[in-house]
């Protein structure tokens, strides 16, 4: 089990990469720990559960909701749990978002950790401390920053993962790629999903390279003051249709980070779009998608990185190098309409 501390401004946590659920054990005390997963992962991977304090929740997006929040509290309250009770998140996204926030707030903050069960979890989700529940369509517009105690892989649950989840995980790994990593760029380019799930070296490196790459942006700015804003490479118009069409994080931020390439192409001089175009489509995610401009700007004007009368906004110079820019919101507009 191969472990690495990092720290954070008033915690650290560790990360066990390449390891095995049952090496949980001597992390935590079973008997003052509950584990939170959802029902797909649940009906899959029973067994690994057997005789733990266990709540199921609800799986997909739909329920990273409030009231999701308050079930679990209620059965926290049932379990007896206090202030010295761990909670385990084993999920994806949602139920790592989930198990933060409601550990941020039981009680006034009690620990936590993650065992991520998807690509989209291992590389992006449970890493960097954002936990947090959606109100309509407005995503993760209520949360707070805490670091998990640890986070620990188990690529055994990937065997269970369906295609379309893989896929929603690599729109993540392309977005590294395109904001800081040329050379994984060019490798992604020469291999597709299929190849990666039979070479089990690969992927466990590519797993660990982007955790590590996401992991060095955000100790180096765990608030989002400075250099963490460009981990948001297509995630501004992504929120914005994710909830609001009904697509999957991976399919949202595929079409956010072409619509930012394309707003590139007018602000930077930008020459590569047609290059990120062929890569999302090479691990199977779309490019186009036909929106309503002002349904959807009536949700973007609502994103958290806006300030009066312009958003930070993600943009590239080119693949390999992101910048912050402040982009007037006239232009976003203007831009949706003609996306």
């Amino acid at each position: 089990m191969k472990k690495i501390t990092y720290k954070f401004s008033t915690t650290s946590t560790d990360f066990y990469f390449d390891s095995n659920f049952n090496q949980v054990e001597p992390l935590v005390r079973a008997k003052n720990t509950v584990f939170i997963t959802d029902e797909n992962v649940f009906s899959l991977h029973q067994k690994k559960f057997k005789n733990l304090n266990l709540i199921v929740i609800n799986a997909g997006e739909a329920f990273k909701i409030q009231a999701t929040i308050d079930s679990i509290i209620e059965q926290l309250i049932q379990f007896k749990a206090n202030r010295t009770t761990t909670l385990i998140g084993v999920g994806g996204g949602v139920v790592t978002d989930i198990t933060g926030f409601v550990a941020s707030v039981f009680m006034r903050g009690i620990d936590f950790a993650f065992m991520p069960t998807t690509i989209l979890g291992l590389v992006d989700a449970s890493i960097g401390g954002k936990n947090g529940i959606d109100v309509g369509v407005y995503k993760n517009v209520v949360g707070t920053i805490n670091q998990p105690k640890f986070i620990l892989h188990d690529l055994s649950f990937l065997k269970t993962l369906p295609d379309a989840e893989w896929q929603n995980g690599f729109a993540e790994i392309i977005k590294h790629a395109c904001i800081g990593n040329r050379k994984m760029f060019n490798e992604l380019t020469e291999n597709t999903i299929e190849k990666i799930k039979k070479n089990k070296d690969k992927l466990n490196i590519i797993i660990e390279n982007n955790a590590k790459q996401k992991l060095k942006i955000v100790a180096n700015d765990e608030f989002e003051k400075g250099d963490r804003k460009l981990l948001n490479f297509g995630h501004t118009l992504g929120h914005a249709i994710e909830n609001t069409y009904k697509l999957s994080h991976g399919q949202a931020i595929s079409i956010g980070m072409i619509f930012a390439c394309k707003l590139s192409e007018n602000i930077l001089g930008f020459k590569q779009t047609n290059e990120v175009i062929s890569l999302l489509n090479q691990y199977g995610l779309p490019t186009k998608f036909k929106l309503n401009s002002k349904k959807v700007f009536d949700v973007l004007v609502m994103d958290k990185k806006r300030e009066e009368d312009f958003v930070h906004f993600i943009l590239l110079e080119k693949i390999g190098k992101a910048v912050i820019k402040k982009v007037k919101l006239h232009t976003l507009k203007n831009a949706l309409i003609q996306f």
